[in-house]
């Protein structure tokens, strides 16, 4: 485990986002994060949890920097984060083999270096030669397999996963929960967005819950999910 786990990545300090061109009751812009405050340090895995619609998803934009916030402080202490999301990155009439060359280059990756490791991609995926068809052709399974392995070969310094996990086989499911088992032991820094609690408590060491854009508790993970169940049984 990386021994600077306790120096921070990245900061977030009463976060807010809001999306101005949906305008919400009486005309406001409608605020998916409202005030969210966390830190993410090095060789966490840091689960996201809570409802649908509630902001992890534009968190994790956020955390990738991929929008800004409206108000408050977010800081990213100089390192390279990625987002794996089947919802961004991936054009349809494009094919896998394309697609994974363009996945790797937005996550830091020089064309050389993604097709030096196409065959790494292609074995991990298991897609054979799916890989030279049009994504639109793929199965959702068949997406995140090749999702995964691009971001497997990347090496991101922070890892940002937004519900793919569970997507596809169970075999690869499993497959790909021992290789990012081994890359959190080796100190990979992750944040996982998912409805699976089960895999947040095996996973996470560190979860905070989102509740209508303000994390609501944030902390050892057998605490938030404690509170999250608690608060799912009362509402």
């Amino acid at each position: 485990m990386n021994q600077n786990i306790n120096l921070p990545i990245l900061s977030l300090r009463n976060v807010g986002v809001a999306y101005r061109g949906y305008r919400g009751v009486f005309g406001r812009p409608f605020w998916a994060l409202k005030d969210v405050s966390f830190d993410l340090h090095q060789g966490e895995t840091l689960g996201v949890i809570g409802r649908n619609g509630v902001g992890k998803s534009t968190l994790l934009k956020l955390m990738a920097s991929i929008i800004k916030p409206d108000k408050g402080n977010f800081i990213n202490y100089g390192y390279q984060v990625s987002l794996l999301s089947l919802r961004l990155g991936f054009i349809h009439y494009l094919s896998g083999r394309e697609n994974a060359i363009l996945s790797g280059m937005l996550m830091g990756l020089r064309k050389q270096e993604v097709q030096e490791k196409m065959e790494a991609i292609i074995a991990f995926s298991e897609l054979g030669h799916f890989i030279d068809q049009p994504i639109a052709t793929y199965s959702s399974g068949m997406v995140a397999r090749l999702a995964f392995s691009v971001a497997f070969q990347a090496e991101p310094d922070v890892l940002l996963i937004d519900e793919v996990w569970g997507v596809g086989d169970a075999e690869f499911s499993q497959k790909s929960t021992k290789v990012m088992q081994e890359k959190m032991n080796s100190g990979k820094t992750t944040v996982f967005v998912s409805h699976q609690t089960s895999l947040i408590r095996e996973l996470c060491s560190h979860s905070v819950w989102i509740e209508e854009g303000i994390s609501r508790v944030y902390g050892d993970t057998t605490h938030v999910l404690k509170e999250y169940h608690r608060f799912l049984h009362l509402s």
